[in-house]
């Protein structure tokens, strides 16, 4: 457990307010809020994560570099938004594998966001070839998906969350007992929790529990792309 606790209600406070003041003008005279409440307290937790993650995987990486690593840019991509706020209001890491590239790698992620906190662990969004190898893998190895999916330590935590088809997916049998999952778009895991429980000193601890709840999954989905696990 550690010492202090990473994040304090200051970082939800910063979010509120620019929840209310999204504009480069409050945001430029505020920077220091940012840095010192939201961006450092990320940072030095994506620094100390590390040893943790490697209980559940060596493969996926904590990069606590300011800019290019584990830490998400607070600036919204509004290239192809109706809405032109341009920043994000919440604050996020995604812990990826150490051969992917983007946040459709396997990864785990955290999520802070006022009155939105949560873990999540999985694919988000693969690519095509990607997600046929996932179905794939789930018509081969039933047993070891079901497992991954439904085991009590998974399901005390967790549930599968993401998108979904509306039909069944071409090339697989409409009426297979694992249809549902074979129509997701998403194999995300996901765990929510308070902001009271972001704040406390052992949240380290709740947050490598969690991905060692989700690892079955991860694993899963990792193997299934054919990628070290």
């Amino acid at each position: 457990m550690a010492e202090h606790p990473y994040f304090n209600a200051s970082l939800f406070q910063f979010l509120v307010d620019l929840r209310f003041n999204n504009n480069r003008e409050w945001f430029q005279a505020n920077k220091k809020r940012y840095e010192t409440e939201v961006r450092d307290p990320m940072l030095r937790f994506i620094a100390d994560v590390g040893p943790h993650l490697e209980t559940v995987s060596k493969r996926f990486v904590a990069d606590p570099r300011p800019r290019g690593g584990s830490l998400f840019r607070i600036h919204r991509d509004v290239r192809f938004s109706k809405d032109k706020s341009p920043y994000k209001t919440n604050v996020g890491a995604h812990f990826r594998h150490e051969v992917g590239r983007d946040v459709h790698a396997p990864g785990f992620y955290l999520h802070l966001e006022p009155g939105q906190v949560f873990i999540a662990g999985g694919v988000w969004h693969p690519s095509g070839s990607a997600l046929t190898k996932i179905r794939d893998a789930i018509v081969e190895h039933p047993k070891t998906w079901q497992q991954a999916t439904s085991s009590p330590a998974f399901c005390a935590v967790a549930n599968l969350g993401g998108d979904s088809l509306k039909r069944p997916p071409k090339g697989y049998e409409p009426d297979h007992p694992l249809i549902e999952d074979l129509k997701r778009k998403d194999f995300i895991a996901h765990a929510e929790f308070t902001e009271e429980q972001a704040c406390a000193p052992d949240f380290m601890d709740v947050f490598t529990q969690t991905c060692q709840a989700f690892a079955p999954l991860a694993k899963f989905l990792t193997t299934a792309l054919k990628l070290p696990w």
